[in-house]
């Protein structure tokens, strides 16, 4: 509810956890807000098209920390951490050749089918988080043996690793739309915006489909920096909308040498799956 205060709208038995969490993880996942852009943009996209909410893209943040060869004990890989047979059931192939769960594209939709088809048997976000970690079979189990559907009334009946698994996901919404380390706290207690330094670039006004990750390839330019220089970049030419490119001077020229096939490419990637 954007109405009201962030932190009046956070679970009282979350605050702990949070806290915690914050210690051992503030730090990598305020840097993820940079270098992470285009891949929320990519589950956004993906999220809006199932009608589902696009904060469910932190999911992808504790299962894989939005890695794509991510791969765990039991077998479960790629950026939301699918098993083999859950993967085939959505439609992904996985056989000797080829591991579609590694595809952004494929298995962004492949979690958007999964987790709409969990919300309609749970009817609670948290319950679904606890489902997509533990199965549907152990949330179903903690509700009848909590006599309960809230989350933190039957909690002690899930797995350990599952209500964690929720927890992590709280704390994670909280670092990326509650509190910003982007901002910083002045004298009077408001926030005030860290200014980028964005002196000696130079600019230049573009449209088309290109894509933050293949330009940040083709420039040579470390990720983070190019989205601090230009935010948003993925979200607003996904619009069809014009772009104020900012660059060095030296991989301005780059751009203007390369943006052909910076663009062919762009479009290559976003045309993968569809």
């Amino acid at each position: 509810n954007t109405a009201l205060p962030y932190d009046g709208q956070i679970h009282p038995q979350a605050w702990g956890f949070i806290q915690d969490y914050l210690s051992g993880h503030g730090k990598s996942l305020e840097k993820m807000k940079s270098w992470g852009l285009p891949y929320f943009t990519l589950i956004d996209n993906v999220l809006t098209q199932y009608g589902l909410p696009r904060e469910l893209k932190y999911l992808a943040v504790i299962e894989s920390g939005l890695n794509s060869q991510a791969e765990s004990w039991v077998g479960a890989r790629g950026p939301w951490q699918f098993m083999p047979g859950t993967a085939k059931q959505y439609g992904l192939q996985v056989n000797g050749w080829i591991d579609e769960r590694t595809d952004y594209f494929r298995s962004t939709h492949a979690a958007a089918k999964f987790l709409a088809d969990l919300y309609k048997e749970l009817n609670d976000w948290l319950l679904v988080i606890a489902a997509y970690n533990g199965g549907p079979g152990r949330v179903y189990d903690a509700i009848k043996k909590a006599g309960n559907r809230d989350f933190w009334k039957l909690q002690y009946y899930l797995p350990a690793e599952s209500r964690t698994h929720v927890k992590k996901f709280i704390a994670t919404h909280y670092v990326m739309e509650g509190k910003g380390s982007s901002t910083t706290a002045g004298k009077n207690g408001s926030n005030v915006q860290t200014p980028i330094n964005q002196a000696g670039t130079i600019s230049e006004w573009i449209a088309g489909k290109y894509n933050s990750l293949i330009m940040a390839k083709f420039l040579g330019m470390d990720i983070t920096y190019f989205n601090q220089l230009n935010p948003r970049f993925d979200a607003v030419l996904a619009g069809n909308n014009t772009y104020e490119l900012k660059l060095p001077p030296d991989k301005m020229n780059i751009f203007q040498a390369k943006r052909y096939p910076i663009l062919q490419e762009s479009v290559q990637q976003m045309m993968r799956f569809y």
